[in-house]
């Protein structure tokens, strides 16, 4: 039996508590629903093995030679792995600090809070490392069955890119605590964890198009011009690059080294965590003077009022805030590619209408599923002396306008550009949100707003059905964009699955 309050007593206890979300955050309370994830789950992960395969197997028949050019590409995807690492990290580690309610009760204790943070460091980089190995496997085990098992070392430098990872999150967050405060910290951290997160892609895409009039990152990394400015083969930062490629010894080197430095920052790091923690917990609850807002509902309608109290609240998230960002900056690309080409026809501008549709509707359904199912105020709202349909249009605009603020930039550029391309990706812009929106109407469940994260658990019908239509409506727009009739089959088939999703949702009075 474990004796409490020691290292693997806590590291059973946040196994336990791990297990018992994760269990929560896939089935929602529905065995059924266990079973049909993780049978979903392996047909995904078989899929994602044969398009790994079909792409891994021509290029080894042409051969990997060991030379700059195929190190500079490992190393390129390997920074976009680490890229996400890094920005999971940074979230993760920050819902360290503000995210437990359990603080109280072990400052209280006579537990080491040193040990703990220990162990929860040691969680983050696992969950890190887990979600790495799971999207990096396909990849890694096809080059295993196609070039050799050599491969395998691979996995030996995700933990350790983990590891540096998680590192690096801790020094941010204790950095933003000394110079922002706990108060501000949050905020920050989620918004750098998404640029981060979508900032190493969009940095290559945005090199890719203004250099080689590319919308594929891939294109920076087999540049001539690129390859040349690199360092040697003989220079340690090759050493992961190579480890990935079969070195043991690189990769033994790189494990090593990403462990050492985990240690250390924890090791330095645990000393004032505590302290952060308590201050991070008393963040919120400090109460705004009525004085500054009693003024904002004077003269005002009542949907002028709930459409302001959902602006405020979505400015007010910092999570929400963060993933809203993510879908932002994808669009960053696409605007940049419009100015680029400026000028230059409609065929070139064809590819960034999907992506502008699909943003529409993933940015919509989120917001929308925070305004109707993330109500916190529900019993209030729905007791006010205002009409359920008010209520309902109100929410409504209001996240309608969202979207349209976030997209209008790019409109305008488009309609610089191609006037006709532009009314087709609004179109279906529009089409794509209203229809993310209304799966949410028809799904909507009360929920607690801090399930933001885990909005697909109140039902999985409304989360494929949501990514159906957006995928639908965007293959509508860029059919519609080269004036091709089969843009109607997308099209039937977003609205087949409207009808659907609208059948399967629960009767409502």
């Amino acid at each position: 039996m474990l004796r409490p309050a020691t290292l693997p007593w806590f590291a059973r206890h946040e196994l336990r508590l791990a297990w018992r979300d994760f269990i929560a955050m896939i089935s929602g309370g529905h065995r059924i629903r266990l079973v049909g994830f993780f049978a979903g789950g392996i047909g995904v992960y078989a899929l994602l093995h044969l398009i790994a395969g079909s792409l891994i197997g021509p290029a080894v028949a042409a051969g990997i030679p060991d030379d700059k050019p195929t190190l500079a590409m490992v190393a390129g995807v390997g920074l976009l792995f680490f890229s996400v690492m890094l920005s999971q990290a940074l979230e993760a580690v920050t819902r360290v600090y503000y995210a437990r309610s359990d603080l109280d009760l072990i400052l209280s204790s006579p537990a080491s809070t040193r040990t703990l943070f220990a162990v929860r460091t040691g969680a983050v980089a696992f969950s890190t490392a887990l979600l790495s190995a799971l999207l990096a496997s396909p990849i890694v085990n096809m080059l295993v069955v196609f070039a050799g098992p050599h491969w395998l070392w691979a996995y030996l430098v995700l933990p350790a890119s983990s590891a540096l990872s998680v590192a690096i999150a801790i020094l941010l967050t204790i950095a933003l605590f000394r110079l922002v405060g706990p108060k501000r910290t949050r905020l920050i951290a989620q918004i750098l964890a998404a640029i981060i997160g979508a900032g190493f892609v969009i940095g290559m895409q945005a090199v890719a198009i203004l250099s080689f009039d590319s919308y594929s990152r891939f294109a920076v990394f087999g540049s001539a011009d690129f390859i040349a400015v690199l360092p040697g083969l003989d220079n340690w930062l090759w050493l992961p690059a190579k480890a990935v490629m079969g070195d043991g010894t690189a990769a033994l080197v790189t494990a090593l080294i990403g462990s050492a430095i985990l240690a250390a920052v924890t090791a330095f790091s645990s000393l004032s965590y505590g302290q952060l923690a308590v201050a991070a917990a008393g963040v919120g609850q400090a109460r705004g003077r009525l004085a500054k807002t009693k003024n904002l509902f004077l003269g005002r309608s009542s949907r002028d009022v709930l459409r302001r109290k959902e602006w405020r609240l979505l400015q007010r998230d910092p999570w929400l805030l963060s993933q809203t960002l993510m879908q932002m900056l994808y669009l960053l690309p696409p605007a940049l590619l419009l100015w680029v080409n400026y000028g230059e026809g409609a065929g070139a501008f064809v590819v960034i209408v999907p992506v502008i549709v699909m943003a529409a509707g993933q940015l919509a359904g989120g917001l929308a599923w925070l305004a109707l199912s993330g109500e916190d105020a529900y019993d209030l709202v729905t007791t006010a002396p205002v009409s359920a349909g008010q209520i309902l249009r109100a929410k409504i605009e209001a996240v309608l306008a969202v979207v349209g603020v976030a997209l209008l930039p790019l409109l305008l550029l488009l309609a610089l550009n191609d006037w006709a391309i532009a009314l087709v990706t609004c179109f279906c812009a529009v089409l794509s949100a209203t229809s993310a929106t209304a799966i949410q109407i028809w799904f909507r469940v009360p929920m607690r707003r801090a399930m933001f994260r885990r909005r697909q658990v109140a039902s999985r019908a409304a989360t494929i059905s949501e990514a159906l239509v957006s995928i639908m409506w965007a293959g509508t727009g860029a059919l519609l964009a080269i004036f091709s009739w089969m843009a109607l089959v997308p099209a039937v088939i977003a609205l087949l699955v409207l009808g659907a999703a609208r059948a399967l949702s629960p009767k409502r009075g």
